[in-house]
């Protein structure tokens, strides 16, 4: 159990908490959530003893170990894989013990840490250590390399792995899908559903949060409010409360007009005076309600060029990559006005690759790229937060792009992207990478494009600031192309997905929830190629023949689980049909007629029973599902 009470905690003059009670439990999975600056990160380094508390009390259980995701690495001289098994304290522990008793040939000694060993775990800890880095989308070969070799981001993802292989009761995540593609977020997504500890997770990714979490603790106002339920019935109960503000603040405003107006009217006459100054009390009293409100800041949108070609742009059978390395093979794409795609495939398979070769930043290596006349492209990348200059302030970037713009209207424009009064002007390098990112997509939205290619334009942007970029791609008249780990925004932007994979482009026919099983079925299909490629190419015939007998007895034991995902397959398809038939009934006016009442409550009921027992054989079927793969992997 995590218990805050009555606790305070400044940094410099900044009020983060303000006697901020809180209570988590044992086993909870928690969402952190909060604009950034309101003290999320602050909190992670206080239950890690790294900030000390100015008033109250913290409270935890005793003996519990914490691990947490580092969001940076010093440089280390040691293999990928050994830095992730450095996550596990315990099992280096005896390691070095065993390495000690070994030298000094202590034969009892060697005997018991083998035990120890044992109990650990310890004879897998390389297999379940790929399989976090594998999980994360580090190549197979990466184990041997280097740390320092690796960039930045895969150094973040190193982090991440390190904290997983950590055997913990508390995990703190900071962010940790920032540095992962979809495959990765969906990989996590489903590692931390089975983390048996206490999670406390910030993110800005709603349907991340949504899938994770049964718990939500809102940071605002130096104040932690506690909500039951993931992200979207946060979401629910937090509208549900600012309503009631309103209403209660609405009410107050009455009354507090009603005693205003009598103490005017009447404290001057003998015969009131007493009423009067009892009115005054009251009003002394009263505890002031705010008038509720959302704080978001952020209005801005694209606006569309008002010339467009169509096509806008076109690859005819071209091969996209680098030098001579063809990464993508005879692509043929035709962007018309108003297409909205958003891009799927596997970490490395090409996805920014096809983005760069659109926008113009690298040369298909054979066929066409045709662009229309009118073409604007609006383009979005890691690299464009490098590319700003970081002695220049927001206001000065859109002066240098429209030098005949005013300094009014360039403030009042960047006031929809939350910089107001003094930030406008002041040097990006003063920024958050939040705050650039904001900067790079005001920069956007200035030039009016009517093509946006975005390459995971989310990461660093805080809940708000995502939802104000949905909003604004929903209502942009031009084209879009998208690669994005966040789910919620691929959902509500895009209405077709390509798949870009093994080298091709193509048309990828299902949703989001499709291709989290399509990748299951790529792994699945994986296994038996990483078997073949372990074994030798000379088998006697003896050999051979114990394989065939091992391989039948494998796929005898996996039937009995095949035939389960099969049996919940065929349950989901008829939960659904009868979903959808509950629907048609209540699409239908006359079922809310009087006559109709009891009817409908049995509708009702029966809707709400299939939609638990459809939500249930779900994740009865996921779970299966990755029971299947876990085994056919170790085959």
């Amino acid at each position: 159990m995590i218990q805050l009470l009555e606790l305070s905690l400044l940094r410099g003059s900044q009020q983060l908490l303000d006697h901020a009670d809180l209570t988590l439990h044992s086993g909870w999975k928690v969402g952190i959530i909060g604009a950034n600056g309101v003290g999320k990160s602050s909190l992670f380094k206080l239950l890690l003893g790294e900030l000390q508390l100015d008033t109250g009390e913290l409270k935890m259980s005793g003996n519990q170990t914490i691990a947490h995701m580092a969001q940076e690495v010093n440089a280390a001289n040691r293999s990928v894989l050994d830095y992730v098994l450095d996550g596990d304290a315990a099992l280096r522990k005896v390691q070095a013990e065993l390495e000690i008793a070994q030298e000094q040939h202590l034969a009892e000694r060697i005997g018991e840490l083998h035990g120890q060993l044992d109990n650990l775990d310890g004879y897998t800890a390389e297999a379940r250590a790929q399989q976090l880095l594998n999980g994360l989308g580090f190549a197979s070969d990466d184990a041997q390399r280097n740390v320092n070799d690796l960039s930045g981001g895969w150094r973040i993802r190193l982090n991440l792995a390190k904290a997983l292989m950590c055997r913990s009761d508390i995990l703190l995540l900071d962010e940790p899908t920032n540095h992962l593609d979809l495959d990765a977020t969906m990989w996590l997504e489903t590692w931390l559903k089975n983390y048996q500890g206490t999670l406390l997770l910030i993110s800005h990714d709603r349907d991340f949060l949504d899938q994770v979490v049964g718990q939500v603790v809102h940071m605002h106002n130096a104040k932690m409010d506690l909500y039951k339920g993931n992200y979207s019935a946060f979401e629910k109960l937090k509208a549900e409360r600012l309503a009631q503000q309103q209403a209660q603040y609405e009410k107050q405003q009455q009354r507090i007009g009603e005693i205003e107006s009598f103490v005017r009217r009447f404290k001057a006459k003998a015969s009131k005076a007493k009423q009067a100054q009892s009115r005054v009390k009251e009003l002394e009293r009263m505890e002031v309600i705010s008038a509720a409100h959302v704080d978001s800041p952020f209005t801005f949108t694209f606006p569309c060029s008002e010339k467009v070609s169509n096509p806008l742009i076109s690859l005819r059978k071209a091969d996209c990559g680098y030098g001579e390395n063809a990464i993508l093979k005879q692509v043929s794409l035709n962007l018309e006005p108003g297409s909205r795609l958003g891009l799927l495939g596997p970490n490395g398979a090409g996805k920014s690759t096809l983005i760069k070769t659109l926008v113009g930043d690298i040369k298909s290596l054979s066929g066409e790229r045709n662009t229309g006349e009118h073409l604007k492209i609006g383009y979005f990348s890691q690299h464009q937060l490098e590319a700003l200059d970081l002695e220049a302030s927001p206001v000065l970037h859109i002066s240098r792009i429209s030098p005949k713009s005013t300094e009014q209207q360039i403030r009042s424009y960047l006031g929809s992207f939350g910089f107001i009064g003094d930030d406008a002007f002041a040097p990006v390098k003063r920024f958050s990478g939040g705050e650039k990112a904001r900067v790079a997509l005001s920069l956007i939205a200035w030039q009016k494009p009517n093509l946006l290619l975005l390459d995971e334009p989310t990461n660093h942007l805080d809940l708000e600031v995502r939802h104000a970029l949905t909003m604004a791609m929903q209502v942009f008249e031009g084209a879009v192309i998208l690669v994005s780990h966040d789910r919620h925004l691929l959902r509500n932007t895009v209405d077709e997905f390509l798949l870009v994979a093994n080298g091709c482009v193509s048309e990828f026919k299902g949703d989001l929830d499709d291709y989290q099983a399509w990748l299951i079925q790529q792994r699945r299909d994986l296994a038996p190629t990483k078997m073949v490629s372990r074994e030798s190419k000379s088998l006697s015939a003896d050999q051979k023949k114990e394989q065939k007998r091992l391989a039948a007895e494998q796929r005898a034991k996996l039937r009995p689980l095949k035939n389960k995902i099969t049996s919940l397959e065929k349950t989901i398809d008829s939960l659904q049909v009868k979903l959808q038939e509950h629907e048609e009934i209540l699409a239908d006016a006359d079922i809310y007629a009087a006559e109709n009442k009891e009817k409908l409550k049995k509708i009702l009921a029966s809707q709400a029973e299939d939609k638990a027992l459809l939500e249930e054989t779900e994740e009865q079927w996921m779970e299966k599902l990755e029971e299947l793969e876990a085994l056919e992997e170790n085959v």
